[in-house]
């Protein structure tokens, strides 16, 4: 069995589960209903959105298992979305009734045309790595070696203000 951290995300009413919040508890539905076990659950949160939408997003993640491999998972999450009425041919980061993302996997990295794990963007996303933080705090990043607390306190810490030049 393989475990994976998943990225629930939506910033646009569904017709049958309402606001995003409701969504997302249809989304964590569907998965079970898929056949994947929830380990873990991280609360909702909202975010502000990255890129074109003007719509704030619920976020949230799972921890789940199962025994497929992360391209079969990939088409399962793929499949859901599709249900809930997301298209691929919207324009990128445009506002979404469902997103799901393969965040990290307990094999490592993997690596095709159609799928990268670990999430390329996931390391700079408040909205990512703060509910991860909760449900998965000493799960590492394969690829730097840090926590996901790690990640997130690097990524939240205050920046001082830079002093300014003489002239």
């Amino acid at each position: 069995m393989q475990r994976y951290l998943i990225a629930l995300g939506s910033n646009r009413w569904h017709h049958r589960h309402g606001g995003p919040r409701g969504t997302l508890a249809a989304a964590v539905e569907a998965l079970r209903g898929a056949g994947l076990t929830i380990l873990a659950e991280a609360p909702v949160v909202s975010s502000a959105p990255v890129g074109p939408s003007l719509r704030t997003y619920a976020n949230g993640a799972l921890v789940v298992e199962t025994g497929l491999a992360p391209p079969d998972l990939l088409a399962v999450l793929q499949r859901i979305e599709t249900t809930f009425g997301r298209s691929r041919r919207a324009r990128r980061w445009s506002a979404r009734v469902l997103d799901l993302d393969i965040v990290l996997w307990s094999g490592g990295c993997w690596a095709d045309p159609g799928l990268i794990i670990p999430h390329l963007h996931f390391r700079d996303r408040d909205f990512v790595l703060g509910p991860a933080r909760h449900i998965g705090p000493e799960w590492r990043d394969p690829l730097t070696g840090l926590t996901l607390r790690q990640l997130h306190a690097r990524l939240t810490a205050p920046r001082p203000i830079p002093k300014p030049r003489p002239r």
